[in-house]
């Protein structure tokens, strides 16, 4: 079968893979749709460290049952769309043991630490599988990015009364936003783009920062009266914003970061314990954060389609991972077949 392989740096390309087998408990998928996340992109450019190259990459999937193994429970059946759970956990190590799965210090992610779903077909496990008929088949892919979003939100506690920033509204900034807005929060969205913070007013944000533009500092002094945010979202990945994220919480806030620098941080510490703050990693999503996602994608219907940016064919794919590296302040591509 075809699959889209990395082969090194900068180089992508269709590739014969084997088809692979099914085992017991397994169910084969046609892949119909995947989303190109920033770290398959990070792995185009050489910049993904928890990578070895060459990589099948994707793990935003949607896709349709073909075939199911030996003791697959009768729901699963050929035809059916479904959603992947791209992750994996191990049931023993001490993130497993308090029921973290989503953090297993031995998680292979699809499309980082194991091919992905940029193929023909994938088999999975029929328990990483999410049925659903209901939501139209583009927005499968929708799933997991906005999942890690929702994910970093019910990592921060936000509430109604909660007045938080983002920082960067690539797609997991985006579920951030989204995630927020659904908990009743007030949410400040800060970007580069500016086609970018329109969308997350779009989608509720209540007030928008252009970072090339305009301070953001100055401005959340303003907008909060200096009182700073309850929760600061970090959703780039440089050190400058993990830094920024400290100074625009507020006293006793929380921090929390979903983006992580590909370079060492520097910090002036004082600020950690004179403010109390409360500072978070935030690491993929659990099953709860992908049906709080499906609930929403599928209250909204239609009105999700501005989150697509571009959907290139399965034939073309081979220019997707370019195309994005080249168009910085495109959103989502997704690639479908």
């Amino acid at each position: 079968m075809k699959a889209l392989l990395i082969e090194s740096e900068g180089i992508s390309r269709f590739t014969d893979v084997a088809r692979p087998q099914l085992g017991e408990g397994d169910v084969r998928i046609s892949i119909r749709h995947v989303g190109i996340c920033g770290s398959d992109l990070n792995t185009f450019r050489g910049l993904n460290p928890l990578v070895q190259l060459p990589r099948i990459p994707g793990h935003e999937i949607g896709g349709e049952i073909v075939e199911t193994g030996a003791g697959v429970p009768p729901t699963y059946r050929p035809g059916q769309r479904v959603i992947v759970l791209p992750y994996t956990s191990c049931g023993t190590c001490s993130s497993c043991r308090k029921g973290r799965v989503n953090a297993c210090r031995y998680n292979r992610t699809l499309g980082v630490q194991q091919d992905g779903g940029l193929a023909e077909e994938i088999v999975l496990p029929a328990e990483k599988l999410i049925l659903n008929d209901t939501l139209e088949p583009r927005f499968l892919a929708l799933v997991e990015p906005l999942s890690v979003g929702f994910h970093a939100v019910a990592r921060g506690r936000v509430s109604a009364s909660d007045r938080i920033v983002v920082l960067g509204c690539g797609m997991i900034g985006m579920g951030v936003v989204i995630g927020a807005v659904a908990r009743g929060a007030e949410v400040i969205a800060v970007d580069l783009s500016p086609e970018k913070t329109a969308l997350a007013k779009q989608f509720g944000a209540r007030h928008t920062i252009d970072a090339g533009t305009e301070d953001v500092v100055a401005r959340i002094v303003e907008l909060t009266d200096d009182q700073g945010v309850d929760v600061a979202f970090e959703a780039v990945g440089l050190p400058e914003t993990f830094r920024q994220a400290i100074d625009l919480a507020g006293f006793c806030g929380r921090v929390v970061y979903v983006g992580y620098a590909k370079a060492p941080v520097s910090y002036q510490t004082q600020m950690f314990n004179l403010k109390e703050l409360d500072i978070m990693g935030s690491r993929n999503a659990t099953k709860s954060d992908f049906d709080a996602v499906i609930a929403y994608l599928e209250t909204i219907g239609d009105r999700a389609a501005p989150l697509i940016s571009k959907v290139i064919p399965f034939t073309d794919a081979e220019s997707a991972l370019p195309f994005w590296d080249k168009n910085r302040d495109v959103l989502k591509v997704i690639v479908e077949r």
